[in-house]
């Protein structure tokens, strides 16, 4: 008995049967796939299949759809990512951070990043520490997210998780985040050129300051309701009073002042020049401050020399 192939087994008998060959993925040659994009037609295997409306479609259409489609704005020119207040969270999780590192590590936190315009040392501590004026420039910043004190960290906490994701919501991400940086960094400012270079200052409230400014001139602007917000900023107010020996009023008026300029200049940037007299506006701002700190750093070496 002799053995003889049958004319429709090995590697080519898909042709030689007259059948049509396979089709494979455009991107992967070597995967088998009856799978076409919806677009352009061509076969993709799962890796390559993105959901659409109808079926599916290829990486490269779905990316040229993502091109060709609007970007969803807000009112005031933000883009428009659900509500999640993905930055507020990011924010009250990193003061929380350095909070804990207070507790943990002791006071040399507070050493190095409260601000301080001139050499100070704590009692208890070993060492002696650098101010702005003697070149430590990021206390203006990290002062704003340092915190020695439960109840301070509760308010300012409570303020930015009430006034955070509404305002992020119809600033977007990018302004949101402008916003409560350069108000942090026009409070300390102010703290910096107006209160004693030996005094250390911490705390957010500068930053959350900045928000209620620029909360009243969105509400303002939008005609809204703002019995919900009078609440909160009069209980600001009174411990502001309560505890003035204790809070910086500067750092909270210098903030405040900020994000009323801030927000009027986000909500009343006209619309066909919207970006780029929004960037001018912070610009300004943020110009503004750092001429008071170089004012002030060149105030307090003068009288040290």
């Amino acid at each position: 008995m002799t053995d003889q192939s049958r004319p429709d087994e090995g590697p080519e008998a898909g042709q030689s049967s007259g059948q049509p060959p396979v089709p494979t993925c455009y991107r992967h040659p070597e995967r088998e796939t009856y799978i076409r994009c919806q677009r352009c037609d061509r076969p993709i295997c799962p890796d390559c299949q993105r959901q659409a409306a109808v079926g599916f479609q290829c990486v490269e259409c779905v990316r040229e759809g993502a091109r060709s489609t609007p970007t969803a704005r807000t009112r005031f020119g933000g883009v428009v990512r659900g509500r999640e207040a993905l930055v507020t969270k990011v924010l009250i999780g990193l003061n929380l951070v350095v909070f804990l590192l207070t507790v943990v590590v002791g006071r040399s936190v507070e050493q190095q990043l409260s601000l301080v315009g001139n050499r100070f040392f704590f009692a208890d501590a070993v060492g002696e520490s650098f101010g702005v004026a003697g070149g430590a420039y990021w206390r203006l910043l990290t002062s704003a997210f340092l915190h020695v004190e439960i109840w301070h960290l509760a308010i300012n906490m409570f303020s930015l998780w009430v006034l955070g994701p509404p305002l992020e919501r119809l600033l977007g991400r990018l302004r949101f985040t402008g916003l409560y940086l350069v108000a942090a960094l026009a409070g300390s400012a102010v703290a910096y050129a107006f209160t004693s270079p030996l005094t250390p200052i911490l705390g957010a409230s500068g930053a959350v300051f900045g928000l209620f400014g620029a909360t009243v001139m969105m509400a303002r602007r939008m005609r809204a309701d703002m019995s919900w917000f009078l609440g909160i900023l009069l209980m600001n107010v009174v411990l502001n009073v309560v505890f003035r020996h204790f809070l910086s009023w500067q750092g909270h008026l210098g903030g405040f002042v900020a994000g009323l300029a801030l927000g009027a200049i986000i909500a009343y940037a006209p619309r066909e020049r919207r970006d780029l007299v929004q960037a001018l506006g912070f610009a300004g701002v943020l110009l503004a401050s750092i001429a008071l700190i170089l004012w002030r750093t060149a105030q307090i070496n003068a009288g040290l020399a």
